[in-house]
């Protein structure tokens, strides 16, 4: 019984025309949702770009530092 039901509502969900209701249903949900959390992704792109940019920067200073010490080694 509870298998009949449940291929029932996927063989109606399979159909075009509900399909196209549903779409049509759910996009004013999905607009909204997309309005409200764009600004957040704006920020959460924007602090992932400078993490990258302070990692390149603490990797090149590293580097340096690294280069420096090996420099003063063989001075001593």
């Amino acid at each position: 019984m509870k298998d009949t039901i449940v291929q029932q509502c996927l063989d109606i969900l399979k159909r075009d025309d509900v399909k196209n209701e549903v779409k049509t249903l759910l996009r004013p949900i999905f607009e909204f949702v997309l309005y409200e959390i764009n600004p957040y992704i704006y920020a959460v792109v924007i602090m992932v770009f400078l993490i990258f940019i302070m990692i390149l920067l603490n990797l090149m200073i590293l580097i340096s530092v690294l280069r420096n010490k090996q420099v003063s080694y063989k001075l001593f």
